[in-house]
């Protein structure tokens, strides 16, 4: 059985108050999360619903026509759960989750989750909903972002997030796949890197990044970094 511990690790699932975590527990089953593994596709089905412990999750929709231009259009970590579409009863997903920095999460399967779990009115319900609210102001930030913003500032804010969703300055990510997150050349992304570490900001080494000056980068990033952590920083609260 899924420990309380382990559920606290997501801050939906802290928002539950504890009657109804325990009677989670019985469904949520602890998993490990590899870079590139595919939670679920655009127009398939949605099989689980995973919220997050230390893995973060990319939202990625088609932009190309079929044709496989790929735009990232929000990122989950232990501040929510993917599987949405789960939760309000829509139809296919229009866009595709993956896992963008590896690490652990617990799942449960959407007809589970869907039948037996969420109670109307129930503290699990209430918690979704905070989220959902809090991921459309990361969502309409991201869009204004990547329209007022330059890549520097879009890239600080990114790392920044990251090192906060996974609790920890270091974590692995390639250059290729941050270019694709910021929709951007890779050329772009290694100029910035390198900007970034000559300030004293981060390392970057062998597809490692070493966050050294949180201060120095948040003055790198555009506020979007500051909107986007006090949404969900306010989301839970009074819940638990």
């Amino acid at each position: 059985m899924t420990t309380e511990a382990d559920m606290r690790g997501n801050r939906v699932l802290a928002a539950v108050p504890r009657p109804e975590l325990d009677r989670l527990a019985e469904h949520l089953e602890p998993v490990t999360l590899k870079v590139g593994d595919m939670l679920y596709e655009i127009g398939g089905s949605v099989p689980h619903v995973y919220f997050p412990l230390t893995a973060v999750l990319s939202l990625i929709t088609d932009v190309g026509n079929g044709h496989g231009h790929f735009v990232e259009v929000a990122t989950v970590g232990d501040e929510g759960l993917a599987g949405l579409p789960v939760f309000l009863g829509a139809g296919p997903p229009s866009e595709r989750a993956t896992v963008q920095i590896a690490g652990s999460a617990l799942r449960i399967g959407a007809e589970q989750f869907r039948h037996d779990v969420v109670v109307l009115d129930g503290g699990l319900q209430t918690a979704i909903q905070r989220y959902v609210q809090a991921m459309f102001t990361m969502m309409a930030r991201n869009a204004a972002c990547n329209r007022a913003h330059n890549i520097r500032q879009r890239c600080a804010r990114w790392l920044l997030m990251t090192a906060d969703r996974v609790h920890s300055d270091s974590f692995s990510l390639t250059q290729e796949f941050l270019a694709q997150m910021l929709g951007v050349r890779r050329a772009s992304v290694s100029e910035v890197a390198t900007a970034l570490a000559a300030d004293g900001c981060i390392r970057y080494s062998r597809g490692t990044i070493d966050v050294t000056d949180h201060e120095r980068l948040q003055e790198h990033a555009c506020s979007c970094y500051a909107v986007i952590r006090d949404a969900f920083a306010v989301a839970y609260e009074g819940l638990g």
